[in-house]
C-alpha cells in the first residue's frame, strides 16, 4: 500500500514539474536603476516573447554591487556602469553570455563594440551612455553660470543650500578629483585627503545628497542647482525650458551602462533573448525617448525624438567634446581609498 502511495506521488510530482518549468521559462527578472526604463517598452517586449517582467530598482552601482556581493539571487539581468561591469567580473559576479555573437549586435557602435572594460564583450552588452554634470534654473537666479565646478563646490551665495548632489559615491569624487585636478584613480593619501576637505568644505552648503527623484525634485523647483545626469536634464528641461546643463571644464564624467547576467541568474535563455531584442535600433530608440540619453546602435536615430536630437544636453555642443573623461578602472588600493573618504564624509 505505502509503495502504491509513493508511485501515485511520484506521477503526481511529473505531471506538475513541467507546468512549473513552464512557469519559470516565461519569467524575467530585471534589476535596475529606479526610472531607466519605460514601462510601455516593457508591455511590448512581453507581447513579442510572451515573457512575463518584473522589475526591481536601485540606487547606484555601489548598491548594486553591495547587493550581489552578498548573495542576492533572482536577478536575470542588470545594469552596471562600464568600470563597474570590470569590477564585477573580476569578482566572479557575472556569467559569459557571448553577446558580441548575438544576431542583433551587428547594430553595436564603435567604440561601444569593444569597450575597455569587456573588449570582446563576453559579459555584457551597451544600453545607454551619457555624461554627469550640473543643471540649473536660470529663472531662479540673477547670473549665468559658468561651466566649471566651482559652482558646485564653491558656489555663489544666491545657490548656497539650494544645491542637490548625486548621492554616488563615484560621481562626487570623480567631479571633485577634477575639480582640484587630481587624478581620480589616486593612491596617494594625501591627495585623497585634499578630496575629502574639498567634499567636507562643499557639505554644508548642500540641501542634500540623492541619486533618486532627482527629474521630479528639480520640477518641482526644491533646489535651484542639481548635480546630475544629462538625460535626466532632459526630461526636467521638457517641463521647464529654463533649465541649462552644464559641462565644467575641468572635466566631465562619461559613462557607458550595460546589460549583464548574474551568475546565479534563473532565466539565463531570457535574459539572452531579452538582450539581442534591447539591441533592436527601435527598441533602444524607445528607451532613450524615455530616459533621455543616447544608445549605442547605429540606425536607431530615425526613432528618436525631435526635442531629443535638439537639446544639447544630450547632443553636446562640439566644443565641449574635449573635456569628456571616460569612467576609469582604478587600482584596489585607489578604491580603497574612495571608499574611506566616502565613508568619512557620509560619517
Amino acid at each position: 500500500m505505502l509503495r502504491k502511495l509513493m508511485l501515485r506521488m511520484a506521477a503526481a510530482i511529473l505531471l506538475v514539474a513541467p507546468a512549473l518549468t513552464a512557469a519559470k521559462a516565461n519569467e524575467l527578472f530585471l534589476y535596475n536603476w529606479s526610472n531607466y526604463f519605460p514601462p510601455d517598452l516593457i508591455e511590448t517586449f512581453e507581447k513579442d516573447t510572451g515573457i512575463k517582467v518584473t522589475l526591481d530598482t536601485y540606487a547606484s552601482n555601489d548598491d548594486l554591487l553591495a547587493k550581489l556581493q552578498a548573495g542576492a539571487a533572482g536577478y536575470d539581468v542588470a545594469f552596471p556602469s562600464d568600470y563597474m561591469v570590470e569590477i564585477m567580473i573580476n569578482d566572479g559576479l557575472l556569467q559569459k553570455i557571448d553577446a558580441a555573437s548575438m544576431p542583433n549586435f551587428k547594430n553595436v557602435a564603435a567604440p561601444h563594440d569593444a569597450p575597455y572594460y569587456d573588449p570582446e564583450r563576453a559579459y555584457s552588452a551597451p544600453y545607454m551612455w551619457g555624461t554627469t554634470g550640473l543643471a540649473y534654473d536660470a529663472s531662479r537666479i540673477d547670473a549665468e553660470l559658468a561651466h566649471t565646478w566651482k559652482e558646485f563646490f564653491e558656489p555663489r551665495d544666491g545657490l548656497k543650500g539650494q544645491i542637490a548632489a548625486l548621492n554616488s559615491q563615484a560621481e562626487m569624487y570623480s567631479a571633485a578629483a577634477y575639480y582640484l585636478g587630481i587624478d581620480d584613480c589616486t593612491e596617494d593619501p594625501a591627495e585623497a585627503q585634499k578630496i575629502l576637505d574639498l567634499l567636507k568644505a562643499q557639505k554644508p552648503h548642500l540641501a542634500m545628497y540623492s541619486s533618486t527623484g532627482t527629474i521630479d525634485r528639480m520640477i518641482a523647483g526644491e533646489v535651484v542647482m542639481h548635480h546630475m545626469w544629462n538625460g535626466a536634464a532632459h526630461r526636467v528641461k521638457k517641463e521647464k525650458p529654463s533649465v541649462i546643463y552644464l559641462y565644467p571644464q575641468e572635466g566631465v564624467p562619461f559613462w557607458a551602462d550595460n546589460m549583464v547576467v548574474p551568475k546565479d541568474a534563473p532565466n539565463v535563455d531570457n535574459a539572452k533573448t531579452f538582450i539581442n531584442w534591447m539591441l533592436d535600433p527601435k527598441n533602444a530608440a524607445a528607451a532613450s525617448n524615455y530616459t533621455g540619453y543616447m544608445n549605442a546602435l547605429n540606425g536607431s536615430s530615425q526613432y528618436l525624438n525631435e526635442t531629443l536630437k535638439a537639446d544639447p544636453a544630450v547632443n553636446m555642443p562640439p566644443e565641449f567634446g574635449q573635456r569628456l573623461v571616460m569612467s576609469p578602472s582604478c587600482s584596489t588600493k585607489a578604491r580603497e581609498l574612495r571608499d574611506k573618504v566616502w565613508t568619512s564624509l557620509k560619517n
